[in-house]
């Protein structure tokens, strides 16, 4: 009697038990392909932070995760604004670009850090009727990934340095962003 009151025990705490972990791992496994919505603040750096304000940010964004991978895939399309710090005020500078970006995850964890890096197309331009450029850019970062009952959340950061031509500086900003998969 002792013994099958124990067995039973012992059986509902592993059943209790187990959601946790199949739960963690259901983002990866059941989800190859998310489509996924961020936004947050895009921090200027280098020359970008002496004529422009901290701005925000918007990214819509499609992630390919590979069954039993920690290596994904993910393509961004963000939107980058910075307002022109000036006397008079008014203006901005505002960058859009669309990304190819490999993500790699710790394998295993329920909260999981990831790293991503990547490149692609950037069109830098201005208020004002002021003339856009389109130039190559790459972005290198961080984050943390925090799945929930059916969809997952991330907060990031990335450096992005946009290649300018003819001598011109580079163009450099780091958006923290708050995300959602689905």
């Amino acid at each position: 009697m002792k013994r099958s009151i124990l067995g039973a025990a012992l059986a509902g705490v592993a059943l209790a038990a187990a959601p946790l972990e199949a739960r963690a791992q259901v983002s990866t496994i059941a989800k190859p392909v998310q489509l996924g919505i961020a936004g947050g603040a895009a921090l200027p750096t280098s020359d970008l932070s002496e004529t422009t304000n901290t701005g925000f940010n918007g990214t819509l964004t499609v992630g390919f995760n590979p069954v039993m991978v920690p290596v994904g895939i993910r393509i961004d399309g963000a939107y980058n604004q910075f307002g022109i710090k000036s006397i008079l005020g008014g203006g901005n500078i505002h960058s859009t670009s669309v990304t190819g970006n490999i993500v790699y995850k710790l394998p295993g964890a329920t909260v999981s850090p990831y790293g991503i890096g990547g490149a692609g197309w950037y069109n830098l331009g201005g208020s004002g009727g002021a003339q856009s450029e389109s130039h190559f850019g790459w972005n290198i970062g961080g984050g943390i990934l925090m799945p929930l009952s059916g969809f997952d959340t991330f907060i990031e950061a990335r450096y992005n340095q946009v290649q300018m031509s003819n001598g011109d500086p580079s163009v450099k900003f780091i958006p923290v962003t708050f995300g959602i998969m689905f």
